[in-house]
């Protein structure tokens, strides 16, 4: 395992260890986030009772493989823990998520919840987010609306492909990764493409994150919202 890989599964190990019997777990996706659904998969396993709410069809199937029982968004009033991924963030906590092409959901998930933990390694942490082009989801009917939008706004958009083929979100949405170049204000601009009609949600997370937890080398370190 590189080093990379061993932070991501550092800072996961860590998170899981807040988590409490008989809670209910928001689970994030992508490639950090796996190694926190397999460890709660093995508290399942060890006798704990959980519940969890997946952010995207891929976690539920991972999930549900672990033996770790799943409900609906709407089935739940709030969701204890969240434990997620995230593309950049910086020291205010501010995000950029949906690189994986869940941001929607993990934004509903990170809503609902009284405690949003991120995991990352060390590479994710940045002192001004926009390396990182903002994943904005859109419906396909107001596609060219929005993009129009988003270039007046100062992006250079790129439409996501996969496999030579539009991407297609679990809500059969298409991407938009708008490149805004590094970013003086977050909040400001997270509440500009709120404004656009057709935008479903962006990657922008503001004062969602309460936590983050970075791994760095053999060891984590703890940024707290507080």
């Amino acid at each position: 395992m590189n080093w990379s890989e061993q932070e991501k599964k550092n800072s996961a190990l860590e998170a899981v260890k807040q988590i409490k019997d008989h809670q209910i777990i928001g689970l994030g996706t992508g490639s950090t986030a796996f190694y926190a659904i397999q460890a709660v998969g093995e508290l399942v396993k060890s006798g704990m009772s959980l519940q969890a709410v997946a952010t995207s069809v891929h976690t539920e199937n991972m999930a549900a493989e672990l033996g770790i029982k799943l409900l609906k968004p709407e089935e739940v009033k709030e969701i204890d823990l969240t434990i997620d991924g995230a593309d950049e963030f910086d020291s205010a906590l501010n995000l950029i998520k949906g690189g994986g092409g869940a941001l929607f959901r993990e934004k509903i998930v990170a809503s609902l919840s009284k405690k949003e933990i991120i995991i990352a390694d060390s590479s994710k942490m940045v002192e001004r987010l926009g390396k990182f082009k903002i994943p904005v989801e859109v419906v396909p009917f107001g596609l060219s609306y929005v993009t129009q939008q988003l270039k007046k706004a100062g992006a250079i958009c790129y439409l996501r492909e996969r496999n030579d083929k539009v991407f297609l979100t679990d809500n059969q949405n298409y991407i938009i990764d708008a490149d805004f170049g590094l970013l003086d204000d977050p909040a400001a601009l997270a509440e500009k493409l709120n404004q656009i009609e057709g935008v479903v949600a962006h990657g922008l997370f503001i004062h969602l994150a309460t936590q983050v937890i970075m791994g760095k080398g053999d060891h984590v370190v703890i940024y707290d919202g507080n």
